[in-house]
């Protein structure tokens, strides 16, 4: 579901909010925001679930709009209403935990009603929906895949649809990636998903230790960072370039089971791309130049998985 490398850009966002002064350095004013990241995530899962059920429940309001026409028509009269009906969009509708974050997240109230027709009207001209609507039975296979189709080659591709998404939540650049595999990969396997636990324990446990340890090993970190630093400009270092070196070398020290090479892969790439052009590279060197020195000293303990 939601991926290290997702919860590591929180982290990161978080402690640069405290690095820049927008937020108290106070460990616990950090875990608040960070768990307030994890919410905007939430919700924007919440939201595009609920503006694809809309979407599908359209065609009922559409059957309805058309029947109450002066002189309605034949086929005024006879709007095909399968999707509205679709199985798992019920299952949705019908699950508690979604149900409570519909109640905690209000998306009814940030919901653009004419963005939602002029979606349901793309989908209608396609030859997909008319192969839907074209089967009298509903299989499960088909129930899945008409709204995976709707997510993914009508919503998302649409322009005013995703500045619509981008004006409601600040998080959709940074999250879009992995709010794509939740969504699609919630309609493929409805069953027994908690929208009030979508992180999950062990992955919030690994997030909260990781800010807590950059936060309070910062002394420790720095120390073997500085060193490191000789042949360049303190101040020109970008204060990203920094936290992510921070957490890290935290990784290196207090993270035994996550490999150092997949630490350093995974900042170099963070570096790339929420950084400057030369960050990754920079990075890298940084990084890959303490784990040697924490080889050849023997202060990295890390836990072995290979088979004796």
């Amino acid at each position: 579901m939601i991926s290290r490398r997702n919860i590591r850009v929180k982290v990161m966002q978080t402690l640069y909010s405290i690095e820049t002064g927008e937020l108290d350095t106070k460990t616990e004013q950090g875990v608040k925001m960070l768990q307030r990241h994890f919410d905007q995530s939430r919700q924007l899962f919440v939201y595009l679930l609920y503006f694809l059920s809309e979407v599908a429940r359209y065609a009922e309001k559409m059957a309805v709009l058309r029947a109450s026409k002066h002189l309605p028509t034949e086929e005024d009269l006879h709007v095909n209403i399968k999707l509205a009906g679709n199985e798992v969009i019920w299952k949705l509708m019908e699950d508690p935990s979604y149900q409570k974050a519909l109640k905690d997240d209000k998306p009814h109230l940030q919901t653009d009603k004419e963005l939602i027709k002029k979606m349901y009207l793309q989908l209608v001209a396609t030859p997909e929906y008319t192969a839907y609507i074209g089967e009298q039975s509903r299989g499960k296979k088909e129930e899945k895949d008409i709204l995976v189709f709707i997510f993914q080659h009508i919503l998302l591709p649409d322009e005013a649809f995703t500045y619509h998404i981008e004006e409601l939540f600040t998080n959709w650049d940074d999250d879009c990636e992995m709010i794509d595999t939740l969504v699609t990969g919630y309609l493929q396997k409805p069953n027994g998903f908690n929208f009030q636990e979508m992180l999950g324990k062990e992955k919030w446990e690994y997030g909260r230790k990781l800010l807590e340890t950059v936060l309070d090993k910062k002394d420790i970190t720095m120390g073997l960072i500085q060193p490191k630093l000789t042949n360049w400009d303190a101040e020109r270092i970008a204060t990203l370039d920094m936290i992510l070196m921070q957490m890290g070398v935290c990784e290196f020290l207090y993270f035994e089971t996550i490999p150092p090479k997949v630490t350093i892969n995974e900042y170099i790439d963070l570096a790339k791309e929420y950084s400057t052009p030369q960050s990754g590279q920079f990075v890298n060197g940084i990084l890959d130049s303490i784990h040697k020195d924490m080889l050849k000293n023997g202060t990295l303990n890390k836990v072995s998985f290979r088979k004796p």
